[in-house]
Formats: C-alpha cells, sequence, structure tokens
C-alpha cells in the first residue's frame, strides 16, 4: 500500500478504491487498532458547501447505527483539521462490487444471482426497519466479500431517514443512479422503502439478463419508458429462467409503489421461491402491477409470432400524487322525512306522553275520592253519638268528590 499521508493522525492512506461525484474511497491503515480499513474523503471543493457537508455528515451518523451482516459497517467519522477535509471510516471488504461483476461477467447464474438479492434484501429490510431508505440501491453499492461470500449493502451518502419531511436535494436535481430511480423519484416526489425495492428490482433483473429492463439515453426517456412499456419478461429473455422468478422480479418492478413488495422480506422470499418454481406464472405474458388481473392500471406485454418477439402494448401512466378533494357537504338521506312531517312526529308524540301525564292524575285523583268515600261509610257505621260527625263527613265528602270530579274532567279532556 502506498503512503498519501495520514488523516485523523491515526488512517494511513493508501491506494484508491473508489471515486464518486463528491467523495473519494482509500484504502487506509489504522495504526491505532492496527487493522485495515476503508476511508471516505469528501471532495476537497466540496468542503465549504454546508450542503454537502450536512449530507456527508448524514451518512455517517445514519450508517453507524446500522449493525447488520449485509451492510458495510461504519466505525468513525470526523473533520481532519489540518488538511480540512472530512472523513467517513468504514468496515474494508476485499472483493468486486456487483458493477464490476457485471462488467467482468456479463451476468450470473440464476443460483447465484438470487444469492446476490436475497442477501440484498436482508440488508434493505433491517434498514428500512430501522427508519432508514437508501435511495441509491445499484450495482455498485452491492459489495461481494471475498472471505466469505457475503453481500453487503454500501454508501448511504444520499440515504434518509424515513421520518424526514424535507429533502436535502437541490431544486431541480435528482438524486441516484438514473436507471435505478423508481418512477416516484424520476418524478421529483419523496422515495419511501418501496424506491428501494424497485432498484433492487433493476439489480436483479440486470444480474439475470446481463442488460437493464429500461435502455433509455436521458433521464426523461427513462420516465416516459418506465410509465409506457413493459420490460421484456426475463425467461423471454433466457429461456433457463423460470417464469415464477420472472413473475417476481417484475413485481419489484411495478409502477406505483402499492403494487411492489410490502417488505424487502416479502421481495427476498419471493425471489427465493420464484427460483424454486414456486409462485404464479401468469404465463408472464400478461404482466400486470402487484401481479392482480383486476387493476385498471395494468401493464400487459403479449409475446406473438413465431420468434417470441414481445410486443410490447402501452399502459396508463401513474397519476401524480394530487392534494385531497375537498369534503362534501352532507346529504340527506333519500328515505328522510321533509322538515314538516319531522314536526309534526314530535308533535304527536309529545301529545301522547300528556295522555299519559293525564291518566296518571287521572289514577290518583281516583284512589283520593275511594279513600273519601271510605272515611263516610266509617262514619255511618257508628253509634247514635256520632250522627252529628256523620253529618259534617258526609256533606264534606260530597263537596270533596264534587270538586275531585271537576278537577278530573279538566285534566282528562
Amino acid at each position: 500500500m502506498s503512503a498519501k499521508g495520514t488523516i485523523a493522525g491515526r488512517y494511513e492512506l493508501g491506494d484508491r478504491l473508489g471515486l464518486g461525484g463528491m467523495s473519494t474511497v482509500l484504502v487506509a491503515f489504522d495504526t491505532r487498532l492496527e487493522r485495515y480499513v476503508a476511508i471516505k474523503l469528501l471532495a476537497e471543493h466540496l468542503a465549504d458547501d454546508a450542503q454537502f457537508v450536512t449530507r456527508f455528515r448524514r451518512e455517517a451518523m445514519a450508517a453507524a447505527r446500522l449493525v447488520h451482516p449485509n451492510i458495510v459497517q461504519v466505525y468513525d467519522y470526523g473533520l481532519d483539521e489540518p488538511s480540512g477535509r472530512y472523513y467517513i471510516v468504514m468496515e474494508r471488504i476485499v472483493g468486486p462490487s456487483g458493477a464490476q461483476v457485471l462488467r467482468d461477467r456479463g451476468k450470473l447464474p440464476i443460483d447465484e444471482a438470487v444469492d446476490w438479492i436475497a442477501q440484498a434484501c436482508r440488508g434493505l429490510e433491517y434498514a428500512h426497519r430501522n427508519g432508514l431508505v437508501h435511495r441509491d440501491v445499484k450495482p455498485g453499492n452491492l459489495l461481494l466479500s471475498e472471505s466469505d461470500g457475503t453481500i453487503k449493502l454500501a454508501d448511504f451518502g444520499i440515504a434518509k431517514t424515513a421520518s424526514e419531511e424535507s429533502s436535502i436535494t437541490q431544486v431541480g436535481s435528482v438524486l441516484g443512479t438514473a436507471a435505478y430511480l423508481a418512477p416516484e423519484q424520476a418524478a421529483g416526489e419523496e422515495a419511501g422503502p418501496a424506491a428501494d425495492l424497485y432498484g433492487l428490482g433493476v439489480v436483479a433483473y440486470q444480474l439475470l439478463a446481463g442488460r437493464l429492463p429500461y435502455e433509455a439515453a436521458s433521464l426523461t426517456e427513462l420516465a416516459l419508458k418506465q410509465q409506457r412499456e413493459v420490460p421484456p419478461p426475463l425467461h423471454h429473455v433466457d429461456p433457463s429462467i423460470p417464469p415464477q422468478l420472472a413473475v417476481a422480479v417484475e413485481r419489484a418492478l411495478a409502477l406505483t409503489p402499492q403494487a411492489r413488495y410490502a417488505s424487502a422480506d416479502e421481495m427476498r422470499q419471493a425471489i427465493i421461491d420464484g427460483a424454486r418454481g414456486i409462485g404464479p406464472e401468469a404465463d408472464a405474458t400478461r404482466v400486470v402491477d402487484g401481479a392482480r388481473g383486476d387493476d385498471p392500471t395494468a401493464a400487459t406485454s403479449v409475446f406473438a409470432g413465431d420468434a417470441g418477439a414481445p410486443v410490447v402494448l402501452p399502459r396508463e401512466p401513474r397519476q401524480p400524487r394530487t392534494a385531497a378533494p375537498p369534503a362534501q357537504p352532507r346529504r340527506v338521506a333519500q328515505d328522510a322525512p321533509p322538515p314538516r312531517a319531522a314536526a309534526t312526529r314530535r308533535d304527536a308524540r309529545k301529545k301522547k306522553r300528556g295522555g299519559f301525564r293525564r291518566f296518571v292524575t287521572f289514577l290518583f285523583l281516583l284512589a283520593l275520592l275511594v279513600a273519601a268515600g271510605a272515611a263516610a261509610y266509617v262514619a255511618t257505621s257508628q253509634d247514635k253519638a256520632s250522627v252529628q260527625l256523620r253529618q259534617v263527613v258526609g256533606d264534606d265528602a260530597r263537596q270533596v268528590v264534587d270538586d275531585l270530579m271537576q278537577l278530573i274532567q279538566d285534566n282528562t279532556q
């Protein structure tokens, strides 16, 4: 390893491992822990750009929280004061990236490609569960460790937390490598976990077919093809690929996020099953978003002719997100009575309750009348000395009865 200076007083820089638009990755030797690491240095001309420094720092903070066998581990982050350069220290992976493998081999055998995708799904599943969206899944960010065959997801340089509402993307620009962008990303919308699954679906297609699902010269052309065309099913590109595997990859490439897999783990299982011939075939001549035949926006690809050349039919473009329609005023049910009829029913109920109260009053007064009659009878059954008392009580009782009868008549009209 050729020495190219020291960072942070402990990392001796060596040969370059990779070069990107905003950083350079070098192999380095950690003199304190005596191990080789990979170190990413922010480009010097960006060190004074607060936005890029923020993004660089966010990569370190986000990736350092992820400890998983299928994710490159981040060890350290900081600013080298003497040189004024920001750096991230990462796990060093000895082995090629997916981009190098495709360049050298063209494509992979089915079992090997499926292993790459399944392991990448495990890494994404862990990241998504921890609230992180990678947003730049591509072959160059899948690294093969030659020591144990582990596939590791690298470079969270434009990753973001799923709860973030704002993006540090510059106005009018789109982050990520164009060929692997989900349709919603190409449209400038926020990217969620489903966008990572789309990018991995493109990688899966490329590893199996040796070509991209969409060949485009610009981002605009790519977006149009995504909206209007369905890529040729994999088993028509390579007959050795099981139709079930072709369908599994096609679902990851669905136009809308809702039609893709619900999680990276669900995608992993579908890819593994598809390679074993398990799952829907759909004879891969009718390809629909989410493998649902009742979707009116589904894409359809028909294969006809002796040569089996694909004839791609247009599909309904994905509609951009719009604001929710204004709430409609509540409508009165058709069988609801008119206001006048309702008032009439209320009056009837009132009248009924009034009649019941009058009936109760009548019973109460009748009880008083019976009691008065009983008093008069007791008075007449006494001896002679009580005649005057009987006369008084009788007169009073008749008056009481007359009064009660008038009161009953008044309250029972």
